[in-house]
């Protein structure tokens, strides 16, 4: 029997016959209404995500199959943890903390998308995904988790594929939650004390000698951009450019050819042309 299939990102829970799922579903004479009321009893469970769905289409009797696909591990990791983002700078800044139950619940989400065989094989693979967004698992840095995880210490929750917390292991993980950005903050403004430092006490170096300065005190590349612009980038307009800062709109810029000085290098006069005869 001829088929024909329709693929969409639609946001879990919530689609509807708006663009693009509607009109593409339209020409094919199914019921629009029940196509959208189905995908979204479906894709509940992802709420406040972008989902794939493919909707395929009997072009003689007008009957349909709905295949969810699942968002990316890291998103539902996220959704998990309760941020928007993992950290800029997964090493040293944790941003969120989240349980083993939580993990077996991504973990099962996403079986058929993971390399593991068996479901402990695949829990550490979203362990692993935790460890480049910054997000500790069990209280711990990731990779340490992955160890407790070999060693059986979880055993008993995996092979339960428990999935659930209680109210109490909710409310621990926000106040983690809020403890892990109180550090974070107090730690960014170290480095961005440090970091002010050096660029103030390099001024009149090369931009270059003064980044690898910064990367060899520790301090993170978000940090490093942001109090040392590339060449070309501007402050706002108006302000006046400090050590280690682009100038501002409008100010004047170097002579095409002209080599520009590094931060809070003294600029040399330009020499004065010689007079015709």
């Amino acid at each position: 029997m001829p088929s024909q299939t329709i693929e969409s990102l639609v946001p879990g829970g919530k689609a509807t016959a708006a663009p693009p799922l509607g009109p593409a579903l339209g020409p094919l004479g199914v019921n629009i209404g029940q196509v959208v009321a189905d995908i979204n009893k479906k894709t509940s469970v992802f709420n406040g995500m972008q989902v794939p769905v493919k909707v395929i289409v009997d072009m003689d009797t007008k009957q349909f199959e709905i295949d969810i696909g699942t968002p990316p591990a890291s998103s539902l990791v996220l959704k998990e943890a309760g941020i928007e983002k993992g950290s800029g700078n997964p090493k040293t800044d944790k941003v969120a903390d989240v349980l083993i139950e939580q993990i077996i619940k991504v973990a099962k989400m996403k079986e058929n998308n993971l390399l593991g065989k068996t479901l402990k094989e695949k829990v550490k693979e979203i362990i692993g995904t935790c460890n480049s967004m910054g997000i500790l698992v069990e209280g711990k840095p990731a990779v340490e988790t992955i160890k407790e995880v070999n060693e059986g210490k979880f055993d008993k929750e995996i092979k339960e594929e428990k999935t659930e917390l209680t109210a109490e292991e909710k409310a621990k993980l926000e106040e983690e939650k809020k403890k892990l950005a109180e550090e974070m903050e107090k730690r960014r403004a170290e480095f961005e004390k440090t970091a002010k430092e050096i660029i103030e006490s390099m001024a009149g170096k090369e931009r270059g000698e003064i980044k690898a300065k910064l990367s060899e005190a520790n301090i993170p590349d978000a940090i490093i951009k942001e109090l040392l612009p590339v060449e070309g980038e501007a402050a706002a307009p108006g302000a006046e450019a400090k050590p280690g800062e682009a100038p501002a709109e409008g100010a004047e810029k170097p002579a095409e050819g002209e080599k520009e000085a590094a931060p809070g290098a003294k600029k040399e006069e330009p020499k004065a042309k010689e007079k015709k005869k």
